[in-house]
C-alpha cells in the first residue's frame, strides 16, 4: 500500500525542531553512499522541470525520487511529488506533496546555516533581514525563531502587498529594496527569483552574514562576484554550487567556496572566526534532504494513520 501525504497532512506531522535535527545530523554525516542527481530542463511552456535523485542516507532503509515543476507566474510556482521508495525491495511507500517538503527543508537548511555561521545569538539590537517574502522566507523564519531569539525584523519584496502582509505576521517594518535591507540589517536572508545580483560587496558591511537562496538553477544571481569572492562563502555542495548555483551565476569556481555546511558542523571547518567578517551561506538544495523530511513525516504518517493509502497495483 502507498500512502498519500497531502500539504495539510505534512503540516500535521512536521514539527521544526526534530526536522531541524534531521538535517543538521545529515550534514554531519559521512558522504552519501550515492552521489545525489539533479537534473533539470526548460519546457516549452513558461516554466522548467527539474527531478531530484536519489534522496539516500546512512541509516535509513529507503530513498526519495523528486519530480517537480517550476512555474515562477503560478501560485505555488512550485508543485509536483516525492516518491518514497523501500531500500529492500522498492516498494512505493509513500506519494508525497514536494511543494511542502521542498518549502521546509530549504527554509529550515537555510535557518541552520544562518544560526552556525551568523555567530552567537547575544546582541539584543541585532536586525533580521529579509528580501523576497515568500514561502521560503516563511520557513525560514520559523527555523530562526527555533534556533534563536526573535529579533527586529525588515523586510523588502517586489509585490509591496506580500512583504506588507510579511511584514505584518512577524511584527516587521517596510523597506524599499534590497540595498536598504542590507544597511539596516545584521543577518540578511534573500529568497527570491532575480536573475541580477541584489546586493554587491559595496551594499554590505564588515561583520554581517547573508544567507541567499534563490540561486537555485542557471540564470539565477542574488549576490555579485565581488560579494561572494570577499566573505567566508559556505555552501552544501562546492560543485553542484559551481554548475547551477552562486559559484555558477557569478562565473567562480569550486574553490571560491571556502567550506561546505558539513564541514563546519563536524569541526572540519572552523566557519566564521572574526567578529568583522561577512559570510555567506549559498545552498542549492541536496537529494538528501528531501529524504530527511520525507522519512520524518512518513514514520508520523504511520504512527498517527494519517493520509489515504491506495494500491497502486491492484
Amino acid at each position: 500500500m502507498t500512502r498519500l501525504l497531502t500539504r495539510s497532512d505534512l503540516q500535521s506531522v512536521l514539527e521544526p525542531v526534530a526536522c531541524i535535527a534531521a538535517l543538521r545530523d545529515g550534514f554531519r554525516a559521512a558522504a552519501s553512499p550515492v552521489a545525489g542527481q539533479r537534473v533539470r530542463t526548460d519546457l516549452p511552456f513558461p516554466g522548467t522541470a527539474t527531478a531530484l535523485i536519489p534522496g539516500v542516507l546512512p541509516g535509513i532503509d529507503a530513498y526519495t525520487v523528486k519530480v517537480n515543476a517550476k512555474f515562477p507566474g503560478a501560485r505555488p510556482a512550485l508543485r509536483g511529488v516525492i516518491c518514497l521508495h523501500s531500500g529492500h525491495d522498492g516498494e512505493l511507500l509513500a506519494l508525497i506533496d514536494s511543494a511542502t517538503v521542498t518549502a521546509w527543508r530549504t527554509g529550515l537548511a537555510a535557518a541552520l546555516g544562518t544560526h552556525v555561521l551568523a555567530g552567537p545569538d547575544s546582541t539584543e539590537d541585532a536586525v533580521l533581514g529579509v528580501v523576497g517574502a515568500g514561502a521560503q522566507a516563511e520557513l525560514v523564519m520559523l527555523g530562526l525563531t527555533t534556533l534563536r531569539r526573535r529579533h527586529e525584523v525588515v523586510v523588502h519584496d517586489s509585490d509591496p502587498d506580500r512583504a506588507g502582509a510579511f511584514a505584518s505576521r512577524h511584527g516587521g517594518r517596510l523597506l524599499s529594496s534590497a540595498a536598504e535591507v542590507a544597511s539596516a540589517a545584521d543577518i540578511v536572508v534573500l529568497a527570491t527569483w532575480s536573475r541580477s545580483p541584489l546586493l554587491r560587496l559595496a551594499d554590505t558591511r564588515p561583520g554581517q552574514h547573508i544567507t541567499s537562496l534563490g540561486a537555485d538553477e542557471p540564470g539565477k544571481q542574488e549576490l555579485s562576484a565581488d560579494l561572494l569572492e570577499s566573505a567566508l562563502l559556505v555552501v552544501d555542495d562546492r560543485d553542484l554550487a559551481a554548475a547551477t548555483g552562486a559559484l555558477a551565476a557569478a562565473g567562480l569556481a569550486p574553490s571560491a567556496a571556502e567550506a561546505t555546511l558539513g564541514e563546519v558542523l563536524t569541526g572540519a571547518h572552523p566557519g566564521r572566526t572574526s567578529a568583522t567578517a561577512r559570510s555567506v551561506y549559498a545552498p542549492v538544495g541536496l537529494p538528501w534532504q528531501d529524504l530527511a523530511l520525507a522519512w520524518i513525516a512518513y514514520q508520523q504518517a504511520e504512527h498517527h494513520d494519517i493520509g489515504q493509502k491506495i494500491d497502486l497495483l491492484s
